[in-house]
């Protein structure tokens, strides 16, 4: 029993800390964000299993996360309010070429982020070629081209 609640609490845990850290630190990495990801890890691991090495407490611990993990796709599903809370919603950054500052400073994205995505899904080099600019649940950024003007 102990190793099912290590295994929910260290869950919970961990998406609670993921949800702090904003969707833009999972989408791209660096090299100093995966020397902590392993660091994380690892200490993780000494969590859950405390001083049960047993392949029967790993199995125990592997079983209550994937079942927790089940639990919580069930229930974002069943309750949308929850899927808001784990998950969020799509947060525009830009609109209409002009930069949500407010909101990309809450997200932790910068014009940088931006143009860099625009530059490689659409091929827009600046801002003002930008309908909307949308960072989306998986930490994407999506980009709407604004519309050609007519010469």
């Amino acid at each position: 029993m102990e190793s099912v609640l290590r295994a929910a609490g260290m869950y919970v845990l961990l998406l609670i800390v993921l949800k702090i850290a904003g969707r833009r630190t999972l989408l791209e990495m660096n090299s100093f964000d995966f020397v902590l990801l392993l660091i994380i890890s690892e200490a993780t691991q000494q969590a859950l299993l405390g001083n049960d090495f047993s392949l029967t407490g790993a199995a125990i611990t592997i079983i209550t996360l994937i079942v927790l993990d089940i639990l919580f796709s069930y229930l974002k599903n069943t309750i949308p309010r929850l899927d808001l809370i784990i998950d969020g919603s799509p947060l525009i950054l830009v609109e209409n070429g002009k930069l949500l500052e407010k909101r990309m400073r809450r997200s932790g994205i910068s014009e940088e982020d931006i143009l860099s995505s625009a530059r490689t899904s659409q091929g827009i080099e600046r801002l003002d070629q930008i309908k909307f600019a949308i960072l989306e649940k998986n930490g994407k950024i999506a980009v709407i081209p604004a519309e050609k003007q007519e010469s």
